[in-house]
């Protein structure tokens, strides 16, 4: 657990330090799999950009100009968009970011942590790293995929966000009511 460019957030970090270990350990019970090695990185809205750009650039393996600006653009877009991502690394590891200015709360954050975690441990399935490098390098102009890889990776996305939906009752255990308070904000 680090931060990224989030000066002045002690108390924020020990409480996210604390409910990532307790997190981690509940999602590994839970969901069918194995938990990588996770690095969680706090950061605010512009440090998710440099950060998603460049391990969206590691990951696809290769850095021309062109492909280097499009993983900008596409981290900038999405960076406005969610409160965390959660990206596999090249050495077989997951990199969580998280926006520590879109959680209000404790409670809105052990779900996110958990919703995350769902999908690191998702990463490590058969399949799922090559499918998210094809996709990636599809997206950045490195290499082309058929449209039925495309179609399947699509599929397959939304099967995967409903089985980390699925798991959010789990910061719950972290936080006694933290699914209600998330949903109401």
């Amino acid at each position: 657990m680090s931060t990224h460019k989030l000066p002045g957030y002690g108390s924020t970090l020990r409480t996210a330090r604390r409910l990532t270990e307790q997190a981690v350990r509940l999602v590994n019970r839970a969901v069918p799999g194995r938990m990588p090695d996770v690095e969680v990185v706090l950061t605010t809205e512009r440090g998710m950009v440099d950060l998603m750009a460049a391990a969206d650039i590691a990951l696809a393996g290769h850095a021309d100009r062109r492909a280097l600006n499009r993983a900008v653009r596409q981290s900038r877009r999405m960076a406005r968009e969610c409160q965390a991502r959660a990206i596999p690394k090249p050495d077989g590891g997951v990199l969580v970011l998280i926006d520590a200015d879109k959680h209000p709360s404790p409670g809105a954050f052990a779900v996110t942590v958990v919703h995350e975690l769902v999908h690191a441990v998702q990463f490590g399935r058969r399949g799922v790293r090559e499918r998210i490098v094809r996709d990636l390098r599809d997206a950045l102009g490195i290499e082309r995929q058929t449209g039925r890889q495309a179609r399947e990776y699509v599929r397959l996305l939304k099967q995967d966000e409903m089985e980390a939906y699925g798991c959010e009752h789990l910061a719950d255990q972290l936080i006694p009511g933290a699914t209600a308070a998330a949903a109401a904000a």
